[in-house]
C-alpha cells in the first residue's frame, strides 16, 4: 500500500461533482504531481485529500491508517501540512513568529526544527525579524513552506507553489522541493508550470474534468507525444 492513498474520490461543492472517481497516491519520499487544464479539478482534488471537501464516494488513507472520516486539523495532526495557494502567510507577524505559528500542534522544543528550515531557506534566517508582508512573492512562499515544515509532516501538499514568482525563483522553489523529499517527506504537489513540475516528478497525474487522464512517472509523461501536444503546448 502506498504511503497515501485517495480512492475513487466523488464530490465536489453542492450538488455538482467536480471530482469523478479520482486516484491519487504518493509512495516514502516521493515527489507526486497533479496537473492538467484550467478547471481540471487539481486543486480540489488536494483539497479533498486534506479533507476540506466533503466527498460522496471515496476513501483516503494516510500510512495505513482511513482518514476519510477527520478533519483537516486532525489530518495534521496524524501527519499532514498543507500549503494554499494564497492567503498563506499572516503579513503582520514577523517570519520567526510565521514559522513558529506552525509549531502550534507540538508540544517539544522546535529549535532544531525551525534551524533545519533556515537552513533550508536562507534568506528567512536573514530576514526573521522582517514582518512577513513586506516580502516579495517568492520568499512569503518559502514561509509557507517552511511553516508547514515545523509540523514535522509527513506528507507535504502544496497547491500552486510557484504561482505569480519568477522562473529564477520557480526553479529554486524546485530545488529546495527535492530536498525536502530526500529527508523522505513525501511530496503531493498540484502546479501550473507543468513542463517544470513534471521535470522533478517520480510520479505525475494528468487530470481532465476531474478524472484521471494519464498517470505515469514524470519523465514518461515528458516524453507522451499525446501529453505534450494537449497539456504542455508541444
Amino acid at each position: 500500500m502506498s504511503f497515501l492513498t485517495a480512492s475513487a474520490m466523488t464530490g465536489g461543492y453542492g450538488k455538482a461533482d467536480i471530482l469523478h472517481s479520482c486516484n491519487l497516491s504518493v509512495e516514502k519520499g516521493q515527489i507526486a504531481v497533479i496537473v492538467g487544464p484550467n478547471g481540471a479539478g487539481k486543486s480540489t482534488a488536494m483539497k479533498a485529500v486534506f479533507g476540506m471537501l466533503p466527498l460522496r464516494d471515496g476513501k483516503i488513507t494516510l500510512d495505513g491508517t482511513d482518514i476519510t472520516a477527520l478533519s483537516p486539523q486532525q489530518r495534521v495532526s496524524k501527519g499532514m501540512g498543507f500549503v494554499p495557494q494564497v492567503n498563506n502567510v499572516f503579513p503582520t507577524m514577523t517570519v520567526e513568529e510565521n514559522l513558529e505559528m506552525g509549531a502550534y500542534i507540538r508540544h517539544d522544543d522546535f529549535s532544531d526544527t525551525l534551524e533545519m528550515v533556515y537552513a533550508l531557506f536562507p534568506i528567512l534566517r536573514d530576514k526573521r525579524r522582517q514582518h512577513a508582508g513586506e516580502l516579495s512573492g517568492g520568499q512569503r512562499q518559502q514561509v509557507a513552506v517552511g511553516r508547514a515544515l515545523m509540523t514535522q509532516p509527513k506528507l507535504l501538499m502544496l497547491d500552486e507553489p510557484t504561482a505569480g514568482v519568477s522562473p529564477i525563483v520557480m526553479d529554486e522553489l524546485f530545488d529546495r522541493i527535492i530536498e525536502v523529499a530526500r529527508t523522505g517527506i513525501s511530496i503531493l504537489m498540484v502546479e501550473q508550470n507543468a513542463r517544470q513540475a513534471l521535470d522533478i516528478a517520480d510520479i505525475g497525474y494528468v487530470l481532465v474534468q476531474g478524472r484521471n487522464a494519464y498517470t505515469d512517472t514524470g519523465a514518461a509523461l515528458l516524453a507522451d507525444a499525446e501529453v505534450r501536444r494537449t497539456f504542455l503546448g508541444g
